[in-house]
């Protein structure tokens, strides 16, 4: 089976920004599905509408850094970006 990591090795049409994003949003969704959180308990819980959740998911709507920490805060993690200088990201 093909993973994801995988997969993402062979896109070269998306830019790295927005594989970013799609790999948090595909952690926080396998994070509320391991925890057994319906869609529509945590659009509840965040003050969202399910339909507007499942777009997101979906990917049919491209979330904004403030949306991701909104799902995030309703699953009790948080979000966190740091700054590094460009050398240290050519060697991680």
């Amino acid at each position: 089976m093909t993973t994801w990591k995988d997969f993402k090795s062979t896109i070269t049409s998306i830019p790295e920004d927005e594989l970013t994003v799609i790999d948090t949003l595909s952690y926080l969704q396998a994070e509320r599905l391991k925890r057994g959180i319906s869609q529509k308990d945590l659009a509840d819980k965040i003050g969202m509408k399910q339909p507007q959740l499942a777009k997101i998911e979906r990917m049919e709507s491209t979330p904004s850094l403030t949306t991701l920490n909104r799902y995030a805060h309703g699953l009790g993690l948080e979000i966190q970006m740091r700054i590094v200088p460009e050398t240290k990201l050519a060697n991680n």
